[in-house]
């Protein structure tokens, strides 16, 4: 396995938790207690946090804390969660498998006769003595995960270089210019949201006394989360809307803010102990089963434009934030106070004669300027593929090797495994895409929106799927489900057939999620004879026998598929699937 990384600063932490970037204020803006990496292990990130992790050079503010479920904890110490546990998985792992981690940049991939060759432009030389230069490694099996890809910001060209703009505020430099900054300084802040809210408590805890000026086109800002607040999942009904099909934006739009208050209404009675800052959240993750029908009736025009328009305060509406994140900044921001809420569009940002810069608003409000000794502007989600930077994405999108996603112009198309498609629609070779790249066939496939489409959650559920796939097709050598393999899977055939389908997906649940390769290999075991007695089970009934790869493939499907229920929460999914249990024997 190689795993190649095109910024090294950001291996195992990415924009949002390297250390340079990541000041010990920046908090998860959910509880600790949903960062685990394993969606069957809620608690993992916590115990990890209080009992394993190495506190040596802790600010006082955290090295004597004991981390909680509802609580928060410091964004930077996710790349050593991440690191401890993938050396844990390297050192658990099977026999022949090895881990090299290289610095470079995938550039292209080229696919022929079941395998494929990426091309990568390496950051540091390969192997003592070598060069650094292209290179192309051969692979069975390639997963994109390329994560955010920056915008370009026009209204920001002239002053891209100017002393007094920030435009990569979680980097080493920009972190220190944050935090260099004169105390009395004026601040303007481009946006509200998340990356608003860390650099303007980060002056304020700095002890920061300036003006600080946070806009946006919206004007949203974070809601708070309750202090004891667990992660729930409410059965409410579906949408009601018209049965005749799509009347329209303005019409749709009309109809979801009816229905929407039907729903706050419905929980406030049978769920009266819901937060009133959480019910948005509920009632948004409640219809998300039910969206992918209301959306599949919208022109792709007007569910972009919808999509564009709604975009942050679906964000708002699906997630909130820790007390740690939006206390301080909200105080601040009260009538009056040091923070000021500017709601419009940044029309340019101008340098002045005096050093200083000048932003340009225009709003619901008379257009104004808001002049600052530094601007702060975020990285910029890019979410149309066909406008990112990324050479491996345009070669990837020029070869047709890649399509970007149709419906919605956010990601690439992939299918419901996860694997690239091109502009026919058809898997263009053994490549699978996790994160960012799936934004689009997250929405009209699952219905899921807002920053639920790119967060830890939905890059779980990918890698989850993903790697299961992987798996799949590996231990399968690639044989696809039989008629009869498929039937067993979908609870076909007699009760013996059922009972052995069932043990043998729980005890394929079981391996994917052992982590010491003692128990996944007597697990492994296991599954043959549970798959043997599955097969005997199915001819027995008079149909033919089942290829092992078909049978495997149908299994790990099943299993996979069980892993990634996003009906439960986290917590109640490890008590479904029987994992603080004894395995069964035999």
């Amino acid at each position: 396995m190689v795993l190649i990384e095109r910024r090294p600063e950001y291996r195992a932490a990415g924009v949002a938790y390297h250390r340079a970037g990541n000041h010990w204020h920046h908090v998860f803006n959910i509880q600790a207690g949903r960062m685990s990496m394993f969606r069957e292990d809620v608690d993992d990130f916590v115990d990890w946090a209080n009992t394993e992790a190495d506190r040596t050079g802790w600010p006082p503010r955290w090295s004597g804390v004991t981390f909680t479920e509802s609580g928060p904890a410091p964004r930077r110490l996710y790349a050593d969660y991440l690191r401890t546990r993938l050396a844990d998985a390297a050192r658990e792992a099977s026999d022949g498998v090895e881990l090299l981690e290289t610095d470079g940049e995938a550039v292209d991939i080229a696919v022929g006769d079941g395998r494929v060759d990426v091309a990568v432009e390496r950051r540091s030389p390969p192997r003592s003595g070598a060069e650094p230069g292209p290179s192309t490694i051969e692979a069975d099996h390639v997963v994109l995960a390329t994560g955010l890809e920056e915008r370009e910001l026009p209204f920001a060209a002239g002053v891209a270089d100017h002393p007094c703009f920030v435009r990569h505020p979680y980097s080493e430099q920009g972190m220190k210019r944050i935090l260099g900054l004169r105390p009395d300084a004026e601040v303007a802040i481009i946006g509200t949201l998340l990356s608003a809210y860390d650099s303007a408590s980060l002056l304020l805890r700095h002890g920061h006394t300036g003006k600080i000026h946070m806009i946006s086109r919206s004007g949203l800002t974070l809601r708070t989360y309750p202090a004891d607040h667990r992660h729930h999942v409410l059965d409410l009904p579906a949408p009601r809307l018209s049965a005749d099909g799509y009347e329209g934006c303005d019409e749709l739009v009309r109809l979801l803010r009816d229905e929407w208050e039907r729903a706050r209404d419905l929980v406030a009675r049978r769920h009266p102990g819901v937060a009133p800052a959480v019910v948005s959240e509920r009632i948004a993750k409640s219809w998300e089963p039910h969206l992918p029908e209301v959306l599949a009736r919208i022109p792709s025009a007007d569910l972009r434009a919808l999509l564009d328009r709604y975009g942050s305060l679906l964000a708002t509406l699906r997630v909130s934030a820790v007390p740690a994140i939006t206390e301080l900044v909200d105080a601040a921001m009260a009538e009056g106070g040091q923070v000021v809420l500017t709601t419009g569009a940044v029309g340019g940002i101008t340098a002045t004669e005096s050093g200083t810069l000048r932003v340009a608003v225009s709003g619901p409000a008379p257009g104004r300027t808001v002049e600052a000794d530094l601007v702060i502007s975020n990285f910029g989600r890019e979410t149309d593929y066909g406008r990112v930077g990324s050479a491996l994405w345009r070669n990837l999108l020029r070869g047709g090797l890649a399509a970007r996603h149709r419906r919605t112009g956010r990601g690439v198309e992939v299918d419901g495994d996860g694997f690239l498609l091109g502009p026919a629609g058809a898997r263009t070779g053994p490549i699978t895409v996790v994160g960012c790249p799936r934004e689009g066939d997250e929405i009209t496939r699952y219905g899921r929106m807002g920053a639920f489409t790119f967060n830890l959650a939905a890059i779980k559920n990918h890698s989850v799927g993903v790697a299961a796939t992987v798996l799949r097709h590996l231990e399968s050598r690639y044989d696809e489900p039989t008629e009869t393999a498929s039937k067993a899977m979908n609870h076909g055939g007699d009760d013996a057939v059922r009972a052995a389908f069932a043990r043998a997906v729980r005890l394929d649940v079981r391996r994917m999620a052992a982590r010491r390769r003692r128990d996944r290999e007597d697990l492994a075991a296991r599954l043959a004879n549970g798959l043997d007695v599955l097969r005997d089970a199915v001819t027995a009934g008079g149909e033919a026998p089942v290829p092992d790869g078909a049978l495997r493939s149908v299994v790990n499907a099943a299993a996979a598929a069980r892993l990634n229920d996003l009906s439960v929460t986290p917590r109640d999914l490890r008590s479904l699937l029987e994992l603080d249990r004894p395995p069964e024997s035999g």
